[in-house]
């Protein structure tokens, strides 16, 4: 059974967390397929089929297909 998470507190000496959880909080399976991108303009993870690359600023960069919403 998982602990609860802790709430985060800037102490005194400048330290935030006295416990922080690991781990991310988007899966990972290792698979190309089912892995999640952010959007260059919205910032949102969709799945890579979701997303399509142009070219912004010089770079190839993962953008939402059609638009983003």
């Amino acid at each position: 059974m998982p602990k609860p998470p802790t709430k985060s507190v800037v102490l005194d000496s400048g330290l935030r967390y006295k416990a922080k959880v690991s781990g991310s909080p988007f899966k990972v399976n290792g698979q190309a397929a089912t892995a999640t991108l952010s959007c260059f303009l919205c910032g949102k993870h969709r799945l890579r089929s979701e997303m399509k690359f142009r070219t912004l600023m010089g770079k190839s960069q993962a953008v939402c297909d059609p638009k983003c919403s």
